[in-house]
Order: structure tokens, then C-alpha cells, then sequence
């Protein structure tokens, strides 16, 4: 059975999805620190497996940035990165102000499904840049 939550996933099934979708593993300290302090969370599980997740973080009014956003392979293909981002997308324009700056890094091909939601590249005009300790 498939049930979407809007609550954080579990430390540990945070960090096993984020490595099994491929992404950067974060440690177990910077998981239980950050994922309390969420925006918003999107998870979506399958019986008990977490299968999908999406987060929103900033400071609830003139930033926001979209992160986390993670399919199981198993998974993918089926509409799950769509589910995660109506989800996600939603709460957004539930509490954006005119002005709100909403940002996220695509991973490619990923940028593909984040074209579908209106969000287009900064180049030229600006690059996205990082810091990874």
C-alpha cells in the first residue's frame, strides 16, 4: 500500500535513501540535526519502505530551497518524483509572498522534471556555487 506522509523520514531511512537514489550520503549527526528543522517533508512509503521524500528548508517567507529530492530506483518511472513535487509545490505556493525566491541544485537529468514546474537555469546570469565540509 502506498501512503504519502508530510512528515521527516527517520534518520536511517533518510540516509539509506539518499544513498541507494545516488545522492551525497550525509552523516548521521548533520541528519538528526537538520531534519528537524524542515520547512516542509513529503515522504512517500510503500508498506514501511520509504520509497520517495522531498524537503522544503529556508526562513518561511523570502527564500526557500527544495532539497532531498529522492526516488528509490525500484521506484522510478512511475510518478513518484511528480507526487513528491505537487507535494512540494503546493506548500509553496500555500505560503510564498510576492517576492519569494525559491531555488533548488538539478541534478541532470533531473532538471527535466523541474522544467515541468516552471523553474529554469540561472546561466548566464548566475551560477550555483557550494562548500562541502
Amino acid at each position: 500500500m502506498i501512503e504519502i506522509k508530510h512528515e521527516p523520514p527517520t534518520v536511517s531511512n533518510y540516509r539509506n535513501l539518499r544513498k541507494i537514489a545516488g545522492l551525497s550520503e550525509k552523516s548521521q549527526a548533520a541528519a538528526e540535526k537538520g531534519l528537524a528543522n524542515a520547512c516542509f517533508n513529503v515522504t512517500i512509503y510503500d508498506n514501511q519502505l520509504l520509497i520517495g521524500m522531498g524537503r522544503v528548508i529556508g526562513d518561511g517567507g523570502t527564500a526557500f530551497q527544495i532539497i532531498d529530492i529522492a526516488v528509490d530506483p525500484n521506484y522510478q518511472g512511475m510518478g513518484y518524483g511528480k507526487t513528491i513535487m505537487n507535494h512540494v509545490m503546493a506548500y509553496i505556493s500555500s505560503v510564498a509572498e510576492s517576492g519569494t525566491y525559491v531555488s533548488l541544485i538539478a541534478d541532470y537529468p533531473a532538471d527535466k522534471l523541474y522544467a515541468q514546474y516552471g523553474f529554469i537555469t540561472t546561466e548566464p546570469y548566475s551560477g550555483g556555487m557550494y562548500r562541502k565540509y
